[in-house]
């Protein structure tokens, strides 16, 4: 049978058509000992398989993910769909040339209405378990089964406004529980079905979005203006969370080794602190200059 499916440790840098550009430099990355959360990489030819089916997964890709993720608890210590210290998961995009925001990325993946009462009293942190639900559910909504991704924007100004706060935040894990109950029910009104509880469709959901990504007008015309073949596919890398926003002691950011306009080596880059990834990419808060880090937490910078 065909091998779908490459844990991060099974990778090197030179298979990029296979893995994607991102699966092939998180898989090289592993294999030089630098520490990568955990995960797998579903294949272009598995795209390309998806997209000869007519919109189906290849036979025995689902078998495949299901073992991978098997291997990824087993190198965190923690199960996907558990109730009491769920795994979660970000699914991303990964095509062997880069396509900078033109396909789509969800996660928290795996958080259930039970399994997010499990990460707030294993962290000890509401606020930040549901914070986690709500952006999943809007990722989800917006990505997997195409619900107007300003519905859940204008419930969440409303809320703001309603609690009289500026930031997202401001609002509290009571704010947020009521944010999720809005979230679910635009879900509810645009999908005419409840919000999966089942850890695995929501991955198998989203992982179908990503291969249909690939094809999402955007993504055509962004090929097409440069010269990008339509034949290549797009991987699937899923990957273990990390959490930016679980209080002003993590955070978010992207870094260069060099100043991409000059050239000039100097570490380069901005952060968010309290944030995850797509608060930089979609402008939601300004980023801080990555300098500024060292006023911030000299240790970590």
């Amino acid at each position: 049978m065909t091998k779908f499916v490459y844990v991060f440790s099974e990778g090197n840098a030179q298979m990029k058509n296979l893995l994607g550009g991102k699966g092939a430099n998180l898989a090289e990355m592993t294999r030089i000992g630098l520490p990568v959360p955990p995960g797998v990489t579903i294949t272009t030819e598995a795209c390309k398989e998806f997209y000869r089916q007519g919109a189906k997964f290849p036979t025995g890709m689902e078998d495949q993910v299901r073992q991978g993720i098997r291997s990824v608890e087993t190198a965190m210590g923690k199960t996907f769909g558990d109730e009491k210290d769920p795994l979660l998961f970000s699914v991303r995009s990964g095509a062997p040339v880069s396509m900078p925001g033109m396909m789509d990325t969800i996660l928290n993946l795996g958080l259930t209405d039970t399994s997010v009462e499990g990460l707030a009293a294993k962290t000890g942190n509401e606020r930040f378990a549901w914070d986690c639900y709500r952006r999943f559910i809007q990722m989800f909504g917006d990505v997997a089964m195409h619900v107007p991704g300003e519905k859940f924007e204008q419930a969440l100004e409303q809320l703001k406004e309603e609690k009289g706060v500026e930031l997202d935040t401001e609002l509290d894990a009571a704010a947020l529980k009521e944010l999720v109950a809005r979230y679910k029910g635009i879900y509810r009104e645009h999908v005419g079905d409840e919000f999966p509880q089942d850890p695995y469709k929501q991955l198998f959901a989203a992982v179908h979005a990503v291969f249909a990504s690939w094809n999402n007008e955007r993504a055509k015309v962004y090929r097409r203006l440069n010269k990008i073949s339509d034949e290549l596919g797009t991987a699937v890398n899923i990957q273990a969370m990390v959490f930016g926003n679980m209080g002003d002691t993590s955070g978010t950011g992207v870094a260069f080794t060099r100043n991409p306009s000059t050239g000039e080596k100097v570490l380069y880059g901005e952060y968010l602190v309290n944030a995850q990834g797509e608060d930089v990419v979609a402008g939601i808060r300004t980023p801080k200059p990555i300098s500024l880090l060292e006023e911030d937490m000299p240790a970590v910078f």
